[in-house]
């Protein structure tokens, strides 16, 4: 092939990319249609919250979906990735706040909710677009035709419908409960949106008059004194007998000067403190369930802003950890405090803004959960959606067994808003799929409640309402249930579990059949990647300096299923140059396809290429096996190992002669043949990961399709598999390792050859004899000697012992024995003038007396690295006056 019609010199990565991505787009590749006649295979995307920049981590998730989806579809499934991106309620909602106090000095309530509402939609408008580009910059092959967003009129319908037929079965209620609420965001929370950290925290030991017993106190313990306003009674274990006598007596809340009851439930630890604890109904989940068993009065004691309210006394309008010291203080002043304690206990935050947060009793709109959970269990349990790897199973069995009902309003204006009605006239609550401007019972005057809805419910329907449910759709007909979802673990609670729960209770099936799940990148010291830490890496930054394949590859290979993995810089380096050898090795073997045609006459196969057609079967058979059971990580090696190891490394050295000429035409025909045979599979084994530079360079190579996506998958053919064939060039491969192992050792110039004697099994004589060529090519060796393995072991020769062949260097041939005489003594000087001196050092009392252990230490390694060395330089010249 003439210079003018090969790859450029030097890859430039940017230049591909583009150009490429637009190809792929412009062809319709990504797309699919229903096709009942084939398998199809599906994936949708884990919806990116519109909430700004994507992050490694999404880098990461989105590369595993986009290596199975191309290989799926080139092994010629009806295949499609469903593509779109979140509203993210709460997490939008403050963002967008942040930016109109920042820009404007105003709040949302300043605006109005139809207003604010405007804004956001100006930012998911701005940043949708830029997430879209974001992942296509990433190679991503999304079907863009089918993109969709949770707050799209589809997704809309889908929330709606799902809302009103879990209310009509009464499977959503509205109720009065403690819930979590971050008095930050001004919004209850769902459990899993409550992140426990460790807190240093404290024990406050702290007296409770006892009502008619002068001087006589019960000690609680707390880890909250800015809640003892709204205690409404100190309980006690009823096996406890410390307390026994005491219940049904009566305290006096210190402070408050209000009388509380001492009241006797099994909940009390009795290791806990004293034994005896404060209740506060309206600001602890476990108080508040024993206030229902007790018959106790729930006194709010602290706002949703974190503020203590008028039921707090003279603490009313302090921030909570203002009221907390001031209540700490006063109790001290009153003798009531008896010990403070260290207690290191962990403490709930918001996940959103990392405020702590508070238990507050409010009305809220929950699902029962418990109806809901049985099929979403059995599915997993029966294997119809299996967890990669297994080890998931446990941990979402566990979780779905300890499950409460599901807190799905949101004091927000961002979002699904709640569709339920409440008439002003007759009082009714309806539920509606539609939109109400009177009430269908009275004809009165209604008004929409004004929470909207956790954002995990609308993601809970993303399998299938992305497919246009509750329409009967044929792309959800098709495509329904979906084949794998890709997504970390630190949303398997949040997503994958209500996505199996909606999916088994709307579709009476299986969202996706297989979860593969993945870990977090971190970066070089293990730590989480975050914005506090400053050690966040863009992957658009790395991928402008070093390419998209790049990028990828650095991101897969070495990664195992559901484990973190480090992002190491150097490691991105030697991916860069992997790079780099496929291109050079490339661009060689089409120098060398000039005159080629498919159809030329060839001589038979060598060696060589009798072994790098078993071989790519070999790998192609076991690429695939890895593939399928999500090792992606190891199924990249196993193509670097087989592009870098054994085609550039050797098969294209070996056949080098033949592609120059110099064994005739008919030989340099099927050299060109084999080569452009491998070099093709392997850049189709590749494509899932480097897209593309494997498509530029299959362009670039004769090729029967438009583009590598959809070519076909390279599949194992057992008629070129040989694996006498493997284990002889092998052999010789092992044999040229040693020899160019042995020549190192001894510094012979490479441009020297030398003389080798192999000793050879009878089993692999004739591979030897055959193919001597490519020892004497690729080991620059002249004569050579093929003898028996029973022969006499020649002496005064360097050796190497394999499997089946010895091979053995004369060293005269090797050394000009006078020269390397000579370099030995002078290096044997040296190292005994150095020896001398850190003898002298150990020797010297002072030295010894004065001189800090660790200087001693080392001297004493100098001096027996130093003898070891003067002992192998002897050895060697006392062996060279034997030669």
């Amino acid at each position: 092939m003439a210079e003018e019609h090969n790859i450029p010199k030097t890859y430039d990565p940017a230049s591909v990319e583009k150009k490429w991505y637009q190809f792929w787009e412009k062809n319709k590749y990504f797309h699919a249609e229903p096709d009942p006649d084939r398998k199809p295979f599906t994936i949708v995307i884990p919806p990116p919250n519109i909430t700004g920049q994507l992050h490694m981590g999404h880098a990461l998730d989105n590369t595993l979906q986009d290596i199975l989806i191309r290989w799926h579809r080139m092994m010629g499934d009806n295949t499609i990735w469903f593509p779109g991106y979140d509203h993210a309620g709460l997490a939008t909602q403050i963002k967008v706040e942040e930016e109109i106090k920042k820009n404007e000095g105003l709040t949302r309530y300043d605006l109005g909710r139809e207003e604010f509402v405007k804004r956001v939609w100006a930012w998911k408008e701005q940043y949708s677009n830029r997430i879209i580009d974001q992942l296509k910059c990433l190679g991503i092959s999304c079907d863009w035709d089918r993109i969709r967003f949770t707050l799209d009129e589809g997704c809309s319908r889908a929330v709606r419908e799902v809302f009103v037929s879990l209310y009509e079965k009464g499977l959503i209620y509205r109720g009065t409960r403690i819930t979590n609420w971050c008095v930050n965001c001004n919004t209850a929370l769902s459990d899993i949106e409550v992140e426990h950290k460790d807190d240093a925290g404290h024990l406050w030991y702290i007296n409770y008059p006892i009502v008619g017993r002068e001087g006589e106190y019960l000690t609680i313990a707390t880890t909250r004194p800015e809640t003892i306003p709204g205690d409404t009674a100190v309980a006690v274990n009823p096996k406890d007998e410390r307390y026994g006598k005491l219940v049904g007596e009566k305290i006096l809340l210190p402070i408050m000067n209000r009388v509380i009851p001492i009241i006797a439930d099994d909940y009390v630890d009795t290791e806990f403190g004293t034994g005896a604890v404060k209740i506060t109904p309206a600001h602890d989940p476990n108080d508040y369930e024993m206030s229902l068993r007790q018959n106790l009065e729930a006194i709010v004691v602290i706002d949703k802003d974190g503020i203590m309210t008028k039921e707090s006394g003279r603490y009313e309008g302090q921030e909570r950890y203002e009221c907390r010291k001031n209540i700490v203080k006063d109790l001290d002043e009153l003798g009531l405090l008896v010990k403070i304690e260290d207690c290191p206990h962990s403490v709930g935050h918001c996940q959103r803004c990392g405020e702590p947060i508070e238990a507050l009793i409010s009305t809220q709109w929950f699902v029962k959960m418990e109806p809901l959970l049985k099929a979403a269990t059995d599915c997993v349990k029966d294997g119809r959606t299996q967890f990669v790897p297994e080890r998931f199973t446990k941990n979402y069995l566990g979780w779905m067994e300890n499950m409460h009902d599901w807190c799905i309003s949101r004091q927000i204006w961002w979002g699904h808003r709640i569709p339920v009605w409440y008439c002003d006239d007759c009082g009714a609550e309806i539920a509606s799929r539609t939109d109400l401007d009177k009430c269908p019972k009275c004809g009165g005057h209604v008004h929409q409640d004004e929470d909207a809805l956790d954002t995990w419910f609308s993601s809970a329907l993303w399998p299938f309402s992305i497919m246009g449910w509750p329409e009967k759709t044929d792309v959800l007909k098709q495509f329904y249930p979906t084949s794998v979802l890709v997504t970390g673990y630190d949303i398997i609670f949040f997503w994958v579990a209500r996505m199996l729960i909606m999916g088994m209770e709307f579709m009476k099936d299986i969202p996706f059949d297989r979860v593969f799940i993945h870990g977090l990148v971190r970066d070089e010291q293990g730590r989480k990647m975050s914005k506090s830490l400053g050690n966040g890496i863009d992957p658009l930054q790395v991928i402008e300096q070093y390419g998209c394949d790049t990028l990828r590859f650095m991101l897969i290979t070495g990664n195992t299923p559901g484990n973190d993995m480090r992002f190491y810089w150097s490691r991105l380096e030697a991916t860069r140059n992997f790079a780099n050898k496929i291109w050079n090795a490339s661009r060689f073997a089409l120098m060398n396809l000039e005159g080629y045609q498919a159809d030329a006459k060839r001589a038979p196969y060598e060696l060589a290429d009798k072994w790098i057609l078993s071989r790519m079967q070999d790998v192609a058979a076991d690429v695939t096996a890895l593939l399928d059971k999500f090792e992606l990580g190891e199924a990249g090696r196993t193509v670097y190992d087989f592009i870098w190891g054994e085609i550039c490394d050797w098969y294209i050295e070996l056949i080098k002669p033949r592609l120059y000429g110099k064994a005739g035409e008919e030989a340099r025909a099927t050299a060109q043949q084999v080569l452009v045979t491998v070099l093709t599979g392997a850049m189709k084994l590749l494509h899932p990961y480097m897209p593309f530079i494997t498509e530029e360079i299959y362009q670039a190579l004769p090729h029967d399709t438009e583009s590598i996506m959809i070519s076909a998958w390279p599949k194992a053919d057992p008629a070129l598999q040989d694996k006498a064939v493997e284990k002889g060039m092998e052999a010789i491969m092992n044999a040229i390792r040693s020899i160019r192992e042995m020549r190192s050792q001894v510094n012979v110039n490479p441009g020297k050859k030398v003389p080798a004697i192999l000793l050879v099994s009878d089993e692999l004589t004739e591979v030897f004899r055959e193919n001597a060529a490519y020892i004497h090519l690729l080991a620059n060796v002249d004569d050579m000697e093929l003898l028996p393995l029973t022969a006499d072991k020649p002496e005064n020769a360097m050796a190497s012992v394999n499997a089946g062949v010895e091979v053995y260097l004369p060293l005269k041939a090797l050394i000009d024995v006078e020269v390397e005489t000579a370099r030995l003594n002078k290096e044997l000087a040296g190292l005994q003038k150095e020896m001398h001196r850190v003898s002298g050092k150990l020797q010297n009392q002072g030295f010894l007396a004065k001189a800090p252990k660790e200087v001693v230490e080392k001297e004493q390694a100098k001096a027996e690295e130093f003898a070891a060395k003067i002992k192998t330089i002897e050895e060697r010249l006392a062996y060279l006056k034997t030669i």
